[in-house]
């Protein structure tokens, strides 16, 4: 590590803050300072996920997507831990069951600093997982299989080197499963590495370039159906790293202060869930600690038919409606549907209609929580 490569990634970040003020994005205020904002939580993420979690040896968990960090149209319905591993070497995660109802624990290969995708290469899910009477489990992660048939086995491929858990949950209050890992073949115990340093660092860089790169392409994609939520390519969904059992409807929404976005499923089929949520212009989940902006399963109030109507709108539309998802002060964004392990993918219905048109458009909403 010297000077010239610490200027190399200073001058390459400060290139980076280009894709924020280019023509193609809105250039409002409160849009642009998010963007900036959103380049130094990609930094975080990646200084976290290429320097100082980076060794495959001694590996740790650490999150690319919290209350701070948001990447992708995060699920604010998720807790995620992320990990760099290698299928040169063999795992052991041990944890403890919470009260989540469904976690994954899925091996990718490739990231967004490097091949600008994460393939699946293994999952292994809770409901499959084998666990002791005190809810205790573990699991090995590896390229052979283990002798045992007792035991939890998460595969790994040559290419593996990355670990994703994904904690899904109702309301963000429920308690989150546990764990640990560690390296069964680490050897010696590391030391800074000048050199690896310089590399490191440079990668973290890549990190925020290719991220802000990938998820910019598209939210332009998305503005071919604004306001509309068709199902997203399945494939690109889950090459990015997305989970094999959830159906992504990804687009992005445009509202004038005095316009409402209503927001209906077909029908809601046999799933383990499914939830609906906004974002901002650069696909980070919109403030859930203090603004509700998405619904799930649970938290939607069905009407007298068994028929769920999300708005979304700049200001509260009363009891009538009350799955009401606040813009947060944002003119747009982008949003998510998903199906969660569901046996087919009914439409999602939308429409833009006037907010001051509201109150005509049907009879008042029971108030029954319920799927």
């Amino acid at each position: 590590m010297n000077q010239n490569d610490w200027s190399v990634f200073c001058d390459r970040l400060k290139t980076a803050g280009e894709l924020i003020s280019n023509q193609d994005a809105p250039q409002d205020a409160l849009t642009q300072a998010e963007g900036y904002r959103y380049l130094t939580r990609l930094l975080r993420a990646g200084l976290e996920s290429s320097v100082e979690g980076s060794d495959p040896r001694f590996p740790v968990f650490y999150s690319l997507s919290h209350d701070t960090i948001k990447i992708g149209n995060d699920n604010p319905d998720n807790y995620y831990l992320n990990c760099c591993i290698s299928g040169e070497y063999d795992y052991l995660i041990e944890g403890e069951f919470g009260e989540v109802e469904y976690f994954s624990v899925a091996t990718k290969a490739g990231s967004y600093a490097t091949t600008g995708d994460m393939r699946p290469t293994g999952e292994i899910t809770s409901d499959s997982l084998k666990k002791n009477k005190d809810g205790s489990f573990s699991i090995t992660v590896s390229a052979k299989k283990p002798i045992s048939s007792n035991a939890n086995w998460l595969p790994l491929s040559p290419e593996s080197d990355n670990l994703i858990v994904r904690q899904y949950c109702n309301a963000r209050k429920e308690r989150p499963a546990q764990f640990r890992i560690k390296c069964l073949n680490a050897g010696n115990a590391p030391i800074l590495n000048p050199a690896e340093f310089s590399q490191k660092l440079l990668r973290a860089v890549s990190f925020v370039e290719g991220t802000s790169g990938l998820f910019n392409s598209w939210i332009n994609q998305f503005k071919a159906h604004t306001n509309q939520l068709p199902a997203n390519d399945q494939d690109a969904c889950i090459k990015v790293g997305g989970n094999e059992k959830i159906h992504y409807h990804n687009s992005h929404w445009s509202l004038a202060h005095d316009e409402a976005l209503l927001v209906t499923p077909e029908r809601i089929p046999n799933c383990e869930a499914w939830n609906f949520q906004i974002s901002n212009y650069w696909l980070e989940s919109l403030d859930y600690r203090y603004n509700t902006i998405s619904y799930n399963n649970i938290s939607a109030i069905a009407d007298d038919n068994r028929n769920y109507t999300m708005v979304v709108s700049h200001q509260d539309p009363g009891e009538k409606y009350p799955n009401w998802l606040n813009t947060a002060g944002h003119d747009q964004g982008s949003m998510l549907f998903r199906w969660i392990d569901a046996d087919e993918f009914p439409a999602i219905n939308t429409q833009v209609v006037k907010f001051s048109e509201l109150t005509k458009l049907s009879e008042p909403i029971n108030t029954e929580n319920g799927q």
